[in-house]
């Protein structure tokens, strides 16, 4: 029997018209992604910052989790900010079974109830956005405007999404029927059927360092909208804004009446590998990651207890043929290229053009000129330091220098990557975009990804070189964006086609404000489920049924 709570009343409005959203595919945002005062109050972001510097060199407000045994600090911030906020490590053989303990009485509240509070956890997130904001600006080395549109608003979004999928999904099967057979001379075989959404289990959340809340939300508040219980296990460089998140849960949970230890942040000691662990335990039966491709295939293939959701990483395209603005392509494309310094798993890495040049509203253009005039555009973007940083944000990991280091050395040079100095972070480290010319020849190069400001333009026989340059290498390696410039229909079906038997999501002529390596929740897929880069799409039916069941029960009236 459905149960209701007041939770579920004070947000069915809000899920009601996320339920439309998805529906309709139109544009359509409940957390306002301006970070003004106007919108948010006039003390919001003075109070947001006070908050997330009250966690700064303290134990995390986490102290009545079960099974703590010692207290970890790992993060390390870009922006040189420091943190040595220390959290909770967990003995797994306690935590678990107690984040087991509350799922019967979760499940039995049903779809309404759970939904009803998660959209409670929602909203008094939303009311935290410019502490979470502060969190994982401090993490990430994003910009701040992005830190707080991406880690906050935009995070709910998604999470809201997810919310309204699976509600619409477990709720698709009724909760009762009556069902009654003719079984001759006059009898009825008459009984009374109940349908039960039940979880698969303790769902475990792999966060990654990039971005913590906007690609760790769907799946959280996925599996726990479903039924489920779930562990939270950070990036160890980015755990404040989930250990913020877990916190905000658990008390909602409680003040809906339900066991906060449904909600559980596992942050690892140095070195010490948690996510392989956690992954293996036969308690966890969902498991969700963002990062690469290596561990997300590990995951694939040996966590076999559970169902597993990966986002890895994946080749990038852009196809340039011909163009009717040439400056807004170049324009589009080198924003792109800057934004956080291309540490955005939709970042384009490969730009494939003609050898031969292309035909544009400015004459014809050799394929050094498209180079050129793409590293210009990022130069416009980039040359005063003090509104670059606000793009570019900061290096997230050295792994990144390190890749930026070995591109330096391959192809030959479009535009050098410059070192700058962060006028208000004197310890941050900020990289320019790096881009370098490459031939058809040189697939072992630009055959795989190089995750961050690298980009590299390659000169192709032709534009229908060029897209069999695409489908190899999205067929091999995956990809979650590609675009394409043309002014020829029959070169935008053609590689329209392509993009579908790629099973990547195509963005054509973008010249203005929309950018190939941004998506729009309640439209825009995220991933598609369909090529290597990730086995799951943010968000559809696909994402959200597989947490859950549906178990009947009948008896005769």
């Amino acid at each position: 029997m459905e149960n209701s709570h007041p939770m579920f009343t004070s947000h069915a409005d809000t899920l009601e018209r996320a339920l439309t959203a998805i529906a309709e595919r139109a544009y359509w945002s409940n957390y306002p992604e301006s970070p003004s005062p106007r919108i948010y109050g006039e003390h919001a972001a003075a109070e947001g910052e006070a908050a997330f510097r009250a966690y700064l060199g303290a134990d995390f407000p986490l102290k009545e989790q079960p099974g703590i045994t010692d207290w970890v600090a790992t993060e390390s911030s870009p922006f040189g900010i420091g943190l040595d906020v220390r959290y909770p490590h967990l003995d797994l053989d306690l935590a678990l079974p107690a984040l087991a303990e509350g799922m019967a009485t979760w499940r039995a509240a049903g779809p309404q109830a759970r939904a009803g509070v998660c959209l409670e956890i929602l909203a008094r997130l939303h009311r935290a956005s410019f502490e979470l904001a502060n969190a994982v600006h401090a993490t990430t080395g994003q910009a701040f405007v992005m830190a707080f549109q991406a880690g906050a608003p935009h995070a709910f979004d998604r999470a809201l999404e997810a919310v309204a999928y699976a509600y619409r999904e477990m709720t698709r099967t009724p909760a009762t029927a009556d069902w009654e057979k003719p079984a001759g001379k006059g009898q009825t075989l008459h009984m009374s059927k109940t349908f039960h959404v039940v979880p698969r289990g303790v769902a475990l959340v792999v966060g990654c360092n990039t971005f913590p809340t906007w690609n760790s939300y769907p799946g959280f508040f996925a599996s726990l909208v479903t039924g489920n219980a779930v562990i939270v296990k950070p990036h160890p460089r980015a755990v404040l804004p989930l250990a913020i998140t877990v916190k905000i849960a658990r008390e909602t949970l409680a003040d809906a009446g339900f066991d906060p230890n449904l909600v559980l942040l596992a942050a690892e000691a140095p070195g010490e590998g948690l996510a392989k662990t956690l992954a293996l335990r036969p308690e966890v039966r969902i498991i969700d990651f963002t990062g690469s491709t290596e561990f997300g295939d590990w995951l694939e293939a040996n966590a076999r207890q559970a169902v597993v959701y990966t986002e890895k990483a994946g080749v990038n395209t852009v196809v340039v043929d011909s163009t009717d603005d040439f400056a807004g392509m170049c324009r589009n494309i080198g924003f792109s290229l800057v934004l956080y310094s291309g540490q955005m798993c939709t970042t384009p890495q490969n730009i494939l053009v003609p050898a031969g040049g292309i035909a544009t509203n400015e004459g014809h253009k050799s394929l050094d000129q498209v180079a050129q005039g793409i590293a210009d555009a990022v130069g416009r973007l980039t040359a005063d330091a003090a509104k670059g940083v606000e793009l570019t944000g900061a290096i997230v990991n050295d792994g990144v220098l390190e890749r930026l280091r070995k591109a330096a050395g391959v192809g030959e040079p479009v535009l050098e990557s410059s070192d700058v100095s962060h006028p208000a972070y004197a310890g941050a480290t900020v990289r320019t975009p790096l881009i370098r010319k490459l031939g058809a020849a040189d697939e072992q190069t630009y055959g795989t990804e190089w995750f961050g400001p690298i980009s590299f333009v390659v000169g192709t026989d032709s534009t229908p070189g060029s897209l069999r340059i695409f489908a190899d290498t999205v067929g091999k390696k995956g990809a979650l964006t590609a675009s394409v410039y043309s002014t020829s229909p029959d070169v935008l079906d053609a590689m329209e086609e392509a993009a579908l038997l790629a099973g990547v999501h195509l963005s054509v002529n973008l010249t203005g404000g929309v950018f190939v390596n941004q998506s729009a929740a309640f439209s825009d897929f995220h991933a598609s489920g369909a090529n290597p880069a990730a086995n799951a799409a943010l968000t559809d039916g696909a994402y959200v049924a597989g947490r859950f069941r549906v178990v009947q029960s009948r008896r005769h009236v």
